[in-house]
């Protein structure tokens, strides 16, 4: 589809949607502002690595495994990530290599795109297969002078690939992060997230984050709803990874088929 036919589109989709909250009273009057004001765009159209005054690149394991105990090892290489007729493609693949047994890619806006409320949203076609975990997230501008989880962590849309059906979106903070965040899934109905992209983003404002994946906004999370400081009030980074293995999907397995790659169509904000 044309990106601009699907930006029109996703504009029309989005206002006029309705919304679909968990852990909110069905009596609650429940209110999204839609913001079209157009301020960042990524369109992977030019082929190559992707542009350096948007994206700089985390690489290696980081500290145990990135937190998490994921198993690959983040690299720059064109194998790994490269754009290439239109989308971004970012590539896990099973080699040995510095140690690790896996490698892939994750890109980040840290020092060079942050923002605070907006709609931020990208269009994305995801892998599949056991111990496969892509994801769209941010952190707080402030991470390197201030520890997680009080930075801060909106997890636009978390995968994993053994349930190619799922996703779901997740806030982390001071006393409810890890195992304790609050998160909601969605699942998609009559197909898989690894057949074709949609699109996965947020609404965010000063008291309530809203997710929504296509034109089915599925969760709001406002302050009342975790327990402790609500710390999303604050300029946040964006991040593109797909992780291999880790405490949540585990490891891959016989019957996981290498490389995966996440495609990308587009990174919109607007507020």
């Amino acid at each position: 589809m044309n990106k601009k036919i699907q930006l029109i589109k996703n504009s029309i989709l989005f206002a006029t949607t309705s919304l679909l909250v968990i852990g909110c009273s069905i009596d609650e009057k429940q209110t999204v502002i839609t913001k079209t004001q157009l301020v960042m765009q990524e369109e992977f159209d030019t082929n190559g690595a992707p542009n350096p005054s948007m994206w700089s690149y985390n690489i290696g394991t980081g500290a145990n495994g990135w937190g998490n105990n994921e198993l690959q090892y983040y690299t720059d290489r064109p194998e790994n990530i490269t754009i290439e007729n239109g989308s971004l493609k970012i590539t896990a693949r099973k080699e040995l290599y510095l140690g690790s047994s896996y490698t892939s890619a994750r890109i980040l806006t840290k020092g060079k795109f942050e923002q605070k409320y907006g709609r931020i949203e990208a269009r994305i076609k995801l892998p599949w297969g056991k111990g496969i975990w892509p994801a769209f997230w941010m952190l707080g501008a402030n991470s390197d002078t201030v520890l997680w989880p009080q930075s801060g962590e909106i997890d636009i849309m978390e995968y994993i690939g053994s349930k190619p059906t799922q996703v779901f979106g997740t806030v982390h903070g001071p006393g409810y992060s890890g195992g304790e965040a609050i998160s909601k899934s969605y699942t998609l109905p009559n197909d898989r997230f690894d057949n074709d992209f949609h699109i996965f983003g947020i609404e965010w404002g000063e008291n309530y984050i809203n997710y929504y994946v296509d034109d089915v906004l599925y969760n709001q999370i406002t302050p009342k709803d975790v327990e402790g400081e609500w710390v999303f009030n604050q300029p946040f980074y964006i991040i593109l990874n797909i992780a291999v293995g880790g405490n949540l999907p585990g490891s891959p397995n016989s019957e996981t088929v290498f490389p995966q790659t996440m495609l990308v169509d587009y990174v919109r904000v607007y507020e």
